[in-house]
């Protein structure tokens, strides 16, 4: 009994032993369950069971590359980060990142960024293309209604009836008086073979027919010295020769040139008087050397002048010059113009517009929707929410608002047609234009990377909301290697303005729209910021 007793206690001690284990293995394996659940209480994926189907329906994207987290026009084949510790964004075959889809060649922009850059898009669309092509010009008389006096004949000025320049004239009215020997002889020698011709009629023969052919021969020289029938008629009445011939005007209009003074001696074909026909005129328009293949014959034009601001006069081209002012580089274009009321005067200056387009529609896209650089004409599409595709574009005829495409794009696109060189500024456009889509090789990717975004924190010192202009004291710009200075930057839109307050401390981004203007396209408190990154 003793023995047994004395083992007893052994035994109980060993017992208590592996109970003791027992308890912290049941522990220990409690504590490494706990520690494979998620912040959430589920159990993380790797501890719960994958359905075979579900695994096995699901296809791994190919991974092409890895992208810049800012935007900019860097990529790299690794994981890799950028100077602000931020990680490189992987890109899958078929989306743009590992997050969305996009369609390949696309650029990708928050719809933040969006809202902040004041995206506008309009769609494409067919319309009949007009546009006007305006030039400076002057009046002039039509050449056609000018109207020179000039005597065929040696003699004086014996009086003046319009004796000043620019004195109005009727047709018929008489001008001057002129005394000439030749003229005086003339009309004797036909007022005596009308007087012969009458006594010889009744003779007949060799006789009549002689005076017949002289009293012709004096009046074809009367005649061809602008004697009218009228003179030449009451000279055949009367018998008598005039000591003096007056001269009339051959047509209504202006005395534009007056040479001649009473008493003065002329000579045969001396212009004394000009007068010009103001009833219509002709206006010369200097076109430009590229506007002149849109100005045809018969195209309709709109005149104004100076003098008249409130009234347009209309015409109509009639006649393109065929020469080239070297100096100018343009080209005279004729229009004729009506001026029943004579407010058209000789050498008023004129602004011409000649409206000039197709007769069909064509596809158009507005101007600003077209990113111009050079070699190349593109314009962003857009596809989604903050998704635009790039499409290089082949154009045709313009207007003052819009242009002709003609390959590149359909009817009905969306096409971006504000803050599209924002966008080229804030997204891997010109990566995506040169073939992005496809997987770029190490040599590429190690390529230095143009920064077309720059960040800088500072104070602003002043605010023009009319020119949507703000003056900044900004820091230093490491990207550009600027010192801290005080400059003026533009705003992108006008809501970035809002609540801005000089003294206001600020962190922004900025782009150079072109050379020397810069561009703030995002503006945050400095403290939102530095909490932000």
């Amino acid at each position: 009994m003793t023995q047994e007793n004395g083992r007893n206690p052994t035994r109980r001690g060993a017992g208590i032993a592996i109970g003791l284990i027992a308890v912290l293995a049941a522990s220990g394996a409690g504590y490494w369950l706990g520690s494979q659940r998620g912040h959430g209480g589920e159990a993380s994926p790797s501890a719960a069971a994958v359905p075979a189907g579900e695994a096995a329906g699901k296809k791994e994207k190919k991974l092409l590359y890895y992208r810049n987290p800012m935007g900019l026009p860097d990529t790299s084949p690794v994981p890799k980060k950028d100077p602000m510790g931020m990680d490189y964004i992987p890109v899958y075959e078929g989306g743009e990142d590992a997050d969305e889809a996009s369609p390949a060649g696309s650029v990708k922009i928050s719809t933040e960024k969006v809202q902040k850059l004041g995206v506008k898009s309009e769609p494409a669309q067919l319309r009949v293309l007009s546009r006007t092509v305006r030039a400076a010009g002057r009046i002039e008389p039509d050449e056609r209604r000018l109207y020179a006096i000039s005597p065929k004949f040696e003699g004086y000025v014996e009086r003046l009836h319009v004796a000043v320049t620019g004195q109005p004239v009727g047709k018929g009215q008489p001008l001057f008086e002129v005394y000439s020997p030749e003229l005086v002889s003339a009309q004797r020698e036909y007022a005596i073979a009308i007087e012969g011709l009458a006594s010889l009629q009744s003779a007949g023969g060799t006789a009549e027919s002689g005076m017949r052919q002289l009293a012709d021969s004096a009046q074809r020289r009367l005649r061809n010295w602008d004697i009218s029938d009228g003179q030449l008629k009451a000279l055949a009445n009367s018998g008598e020769a005039k000591r003096t011939l007056t001269f009339h005007s051959p047509v209504s209009g202006i005395v534009t040139e007056k040479k001649a003074v009473q008493g003065m001696r002329f000579m045969p074909g001396e212009a004394l008087y000009q007068i010009a026909d103001l009833s219509s005129v002709w206006v010369i328009a200097d076109v430009f050397e590229q506007d002149i293949g849109l100005v045809r014959n018969g195209t309709k034009a709109s005149v104004r002048i100076n003098a008249y601001p409130d009234r347009s006069f209309e015409g109509r081209v009639t006649y393109v010059y065929p020469t080239l002012s070297a100096a100018t580089r343009t080209v005279p274009v004729r229009i004729e113009l009506a001026n029943p009321d004579g407010l058209l005067k000789p050498a008023m200056f004129a602004q011409v517009e000649v409206a000039t387009g197709e007769q069909k529609p064509v596809l158009t896209v507005p101007a600003s929707a077209v990113i111009d650089s050079g070699t190349r004409r593109v314009v962003l599409v857009r596809r989604g929410e903050g998704v635009f595709s790039p499409h290089e574009v082949k154009l045709g005829a313009r207007s003052d608002t819009h242009v002709e495409v003609r390959e590149g794009i359909a009817d009905g696109d969306q096409v971006v047609v504000a803050a599209n060189f924002l966008i080229d500024a804030e997204s891997n456009l010109k990566s995506a234009l040169g073939g992005l889509a496809a997987a770029p090789d190490e040599t590429s990717a190690k390529a230095p990377a143009k920064a077309v975004g720059h960040r800088a924190e500072g104070t602003v010192d002043s605010i023009d909301a009319a020119t949507g202009s703000l003056m900044l004291q900004h820091g230093p710009v490491p990207s550009l290697k600027w010192p801290a200075m005080t400059m003026e930057f533009k705003a992108a839109n006008p809501t970035l303005l809002q609540g801005l307050k000089p003294g206001s401390a600020i962190a922004f981004e900025f782009v150079e729209r072109q050379p020397g203007e810069w561009v703030v396209t995002s503006i945050a408190p400095a403290a939102a910021a530095e909490h932000r990154h």
